[in-house]
């Protein structure tokens, strides 16, 4: 005796068979992108609070007439890769510290600003 075959069912759900496989697969996909960009967006985040440490640390040691000091500062505090540029207006310093963007946001870059005032005795020491 032959075995027989079920046959398959013409209902509601026929046509639907494997859909929620791939309703799974998107929404673990979104899932996974939506968690990337978080981490680079944390990142980029963390680098900008590193970033106005560092210039607010180099504006005070230019205010203390530390110039040099301030460059090593800002090596030390703010993520690799970051330039600072101090400008000096009268008794006035304003530091700026810069830096790339992780790969994943090409050709954007962090600022941080600072600014001090320069105590008094160091106009004439400050280098620029």
């Amino acid at each position: 005796m032959a075995a027989q075959v079920a046959p398959v069912p013409q209902g509601a759900g026929a046509p639907d068979r494997g859909a929620v496989t791939v309703e799974a697969a998107l929404g673990i996909c979104s899932v996974v992108a939506v968690f990337a960009l978080a981490l680079v967006g944390a990142n980029a985040l963390i680098g900008h609070l590193r970033c106005t440490d560092a210039a607010v640390e180099a504006a005070r040691l230019v205010a203390r007439g530390d110039r040099s000091r301030a460059d090593e500062a800002v090596h030390r505090v703010a993520p690799a890769g970051a330039a600072l540029a101090v400008q000096v207006d009268g008794d006035v310093v304003r530091t700026e510290v810069s830096m790339p963007l992780p790969a994943q946001l090409p050709g954007r870059w962090l600022h941080a600003r600072a600014v001090a005032v320069l105590e008094p005795g160091v106009e004439g020491q400050v280098v620029r």
